[in-house]
């Protein structure tokens, strides 16, 4: 397990929740069709100012359990599985960021959402990120990038990565009972780290090393950050600040909120806090 720790903190999780199956999130469940015919889940819950969350590498919409039932008591919050993840369509084509970003924008237009926070949580940062550079941010009221990459082409990063997809190759499920275990500061239950290999493992590896690749051939996504003009937090546990400074050195009003405690899915290990910064910045976030 140690050999791959450093992972989590630096990287992309495959932590999940309770799924909609088991009555934990209580949100609508519905599912839309893209403009290239791929049928997208994803959960909707409240009403007020809206929220859309984008999970990480593999993750589900129920990810954000914690965070949908809390600030659906005043805000709008939809969570979606991205394609090829959790109960959306497993889709051979478009598993990269630009993509994701168009899928993120076509559930808006769907929903008719005007004006959004958009949360990005770990490989959800690049998408977030490749949203404002096809889109702008005429749509946005602000932008959450939580522990993710803004800039992964620092040659340690690439390094790491190669390491990291050779592994989750060579042995898939040993691989991720090793990551998973890794990824809290809290010590979950066996029958939630059993749930959350499970839901992992739906996204077909093939679509999940393409989805990461994307990211990585890419590398740096800070130009994006050009065309923003809307508030931005960057939350993260310790080891990640050093990407919130480089987000801060080119948005230098980028705010960065460090949660010391908690490990890479923050909003597990401390939800009160977590949901509390989203909160503050929301509100603080004018409509436009």
């Amino acid at each position: 397990m140690k050999k791959y720790r450093f992972l989590p903190c630096l990287l992309f999780s495959f932590v999940l929740i309770s799924s909609v199956s088991n009555a934990a999130v209580h949100a609508k469940s519905e599912t839309f069709r893209t403009s290239d015919g791929i049928t997208l889940h994803y959960l909707d819950a409240g009403s007020g100012p809206a929220i859309l969350f984008i999970p990480g590498w593999t993750m589900a919409a129920d990810i954000f359990e914690a965070q949908i039932d809390a600030l659906s008591a005043q805000f709008r919050v939809v969570s979606i599985d991205l394609r090829s993840q959790g109960d959306s369509e497993k889709a051979s084509d478009g598993n990269y960021p630009a993509r994701h970003a168009q899928d993120v924008k076509e559930l808006m237009d769907h929903l008719k959402i005007s004006s959004v926070v958009l949360v990005g949580w770990s490989n959800g940062v690049p998408d977030v990120l490749s949203f404002i550079d096809q889109f702008g941010s005429a749509n946005l009221r602000g932008a959450v990038l939580v522990d993710g990459f803004v800039d992964a082409s620092d040659a340690p990063i690439q390094k790491g990565m190669a390491s990291f997809l050779e592994a989750f190759q060579t042995n898939r499920k040993q691989f991720t009972d090793q990551f998973v275990r890794g990824m809290y500061a809290t010590k979950p239950s066996e029958e939630y780290i059993q749930h959350v290999e499970e839901q992992a493992l739906k996204t077909p590896t093939n679509s999940a090393i393409t989805e990461l690749y994307n990211v990585l051939s890419k590398g740096d996504f800070t130009p994006a950050l050009a065309k923003m003009d809307k508030p931005v937090l960057y939350i993260c546990e310790s080891r990640m600040e050093a990407q919130g400074k480089i987000l801060q050195s080119k948005l230098p009003k980028a705010q960065i909120s460090v949660m010391k405690d908690a490990a890479h899915a923050m909003f597990v290990d401390d939800p009160t806090h977590f949901n509390q910064l989203v909160t503050d910045f929301v509100n603080s976030s004018p409509a436009k």
